[in-house]
């Protein structure tokens, strides 16, 4: 699992150009007189500022989290983008997965606990998202804890 990203490198260039355009605009009249120095800082910062952010939410896209179940095992091994990797693993007959509706640090929040500790999955998702999640992951770790388990 990763987030989604609506707006790709090209559309971010597009986006900056625009912006940078449009601000540029009202300030074409003031060519030539003192107060375009007085302006022109916080038109640029403004232009900085998007570019900051936007890149920031590139970066925080690199997050990864990779789920792998087998008859006898869990894992998670999460990738956070400053590269450090968290994991996470356990026995899935022991693993209990739980939905936080409401309370939670995101709406329909997912915690799996297992092995002495409980660790959340997938909060970066939207919450139909976590929801059809959740739903997945019960009906996958039902079928490790009873063989004869059929999906109806």
């Amino acid at each position: 699992m990763w987030p989604h990203r609506s707006l790709p490198r090209k559309g971010m260039a597009i986006a900056i150009g625009f912006a940078f355009v449009m601000i540029m605009v009202p300030v074409i009249p003031l060519l030539g007189s003192p107060i375009l120095w007085g302006l022109l800082p916080f038109t640029m910062g403004a232009v900085w500022l998007l570019w900051y952010f936007l890149e920031r939410s590139y970066t925080s896209a690199q997050l990864r989290e990779d789920l792998t179940l087998w008859t006898d095992r869990i894992e998670i091994v999460r990738s956070n983008p400053k590269g450090a990797e968290q994991r996470w693993s356990a026995n899935p007959f022991w693993v209990r997965v739980k939905l936080i509706e409401t309370g939670g640090p995101v709406e329909k929040y997912i915690t799996l606990s297992g092995s002495g500790r409980e660790v959340e999955l997938g909060a970066f998702l939207a919450p139909e998202e976590r929801q059809v999640l959740y739903g997945d992951l019960n009906r996958l770790l039902g079928r490790l804890s009873h063989p004869g388990f059929a999906d109806e």
